[in-house]
């Protein structure tokens, strides 16, 4: 288990978006209660510029496990951002799609352009500059 979370972060880390959240849904799937792997999932989506998805999984990791830092900062993020557009998220009360919980794999976003690896080594660091706390 440990080597495949290794494997992931070195793809993540090369723009190997394919390949890492391949050995990240491997290790979900072995160990449903992996919050670390549920929040590698929402890192692939975050650097494919899915922040829907990278929200939705990052909710799932919460639900996991509510100490894990990563996972709380990134949903928060995320839902900023998405406020922040004027999206509804759907945990929200009196919102469009309210009630509905994180699904097990986001839902496909019609307006996200395929990823290619041109984009993904275009975006160095899009994680990291994300989740930036405010000063």
């Amino acid at each position: 288990m440990i080597e495949m979370m290794l494997e992931a972060e070195r793809a993540m880390a090369v723009g190997r978006l394919d390949q890492a959240e391949r050995y990240y849904a491997q290790v979900a799937a072995a160990d449903p209660k992996n919050s670390i792997a549920v929040v590698g999932l929402a890192r692939v989506a975050l650097e494919r510029g899915d922040q829907r998805g990278a929200w939705t999984f990052a909710r799932r990791a919460l639900a996991l496990d509510p100490d894990n830092p990563m996972a709380s900062h990134l949903s928060q993020r995320m839902a900023e951002i998405m406020r922040g557009r004027g999206e509804a998220l759907p945990d929200e009360p009196g919102r469009i799609g309210a009630a509905t919980a994180p699904s097990a794999s986001p839902p496909a976003s019609p307006a996200t352009p395929p990823p290619t690896a041109e984009s993904a080594a275009a975006r160095p660091g899009l994680v990291d500059r994300l989740l930036r706390r405010r000063r």
